[in-house]
């Protein structure tokens, strides 16, 4: 494929190993871009349609290789932002993910059916290349308590391979919790799920916020993953 033809996607941020955002260590990234717009979410700054960072697939398939043996990830995760927006683009990096024996999960706010209908390009082939797909939008006024990463009630898990079964919604591995990733120049980075189910109520600050002064809601998880600093946060100046 010609370099002027090569798969873009336009992203609000990635992290390289996570293991708060689905089971085990994961690649994690956010499409910048949305069209719900749910009440309460916790990415307002990831609604624009405006460009943010424009990566290239081939760019992030050797980060993610970069990735898999520096940390033994086990999959990606693709956030948003709405991630159905650039399915196109999606689907050749879950593509080769798949290839690579990792796993593919997709959070998305459209329902499963709401998908086939809406036809947005790429989507099938983005849905053929997941393991699962957690769907449906965020209800503020139905707080999730059981299953993890689900931010609602409403909200449907579905297992397009047998990679993964409906026992990691409520593994104990997996609880909601957060990472905070510090800096040299004295910044803070976190990722996560800050709504403690017991709070039952929305977040106070967007996730992936840079801040020095970091005060999330939920207790930070102590994890294996190094803190490592992402080409997005590079870019910004901000490590």
């Amino acid at each position: 494929m010609p370099a002027s033809q090569e798969p873009l996607l336009n992203l609000a941020a990635w992290v390289p190993c996570t293991e708060v955002e689905g089971p085990g260590r994961r690649f994690a990234l956010w499409t910048q871009g949305c069209l719900l717009r749910c009440p309460g979410c916790c990415n307002p700054h990831m609604f624009a349609l405006a460009p943010r960072w424009i990566v290239p697939v081939s760019q992030l398939v050797k980060e993610i290789a970069q990735a898999r043996e520096q940390f033994h990830i086990q999959g990606i995760t693709l956030l948003g932002g709405e991630p159905v927006l650039q399915a196109r683009s999606l689907a050749v990096l879950a593509r080769e993910c798949r290839r690579a024996e990792l796993s593919v999960m997709l959070f998305t706010g459209y329902y499963l059916e709401q998908l086939q209908e809406a036809r947005f390009p790429g989507v099938e082939e983005l849905l053929a290349v997941c393991d699962v797909v957690v769907a449906g939008p965020y209800r503020r006024e139905l707080p999730e308590t059981r299953r993890n990463w689900a931010g609602s009630a409403n909200q449907r898990f579905h297992y397009l391979t047998d990679r993964y079964g409906p026992e990691i919604e409520t593994d104990p591995r997996f609880r909601p919790a957060i990472e905070i990733r510090f800096h040299p120049n004295g910044l803070a980075m976190w990722n996560g799920w800050p709504v403690v189910a017991a709070t039952k109520k929305p977040p106070s600050r967007p996730l992936l916020e840079e801040d020095a002064s970091c005060q999330p809601e939920a207790a930070p998880q102590e994890s294996a993953c190094p803190p490592p600093c992402s080409p997005q946060l590079r870019a910004s100046a901000h490590c």
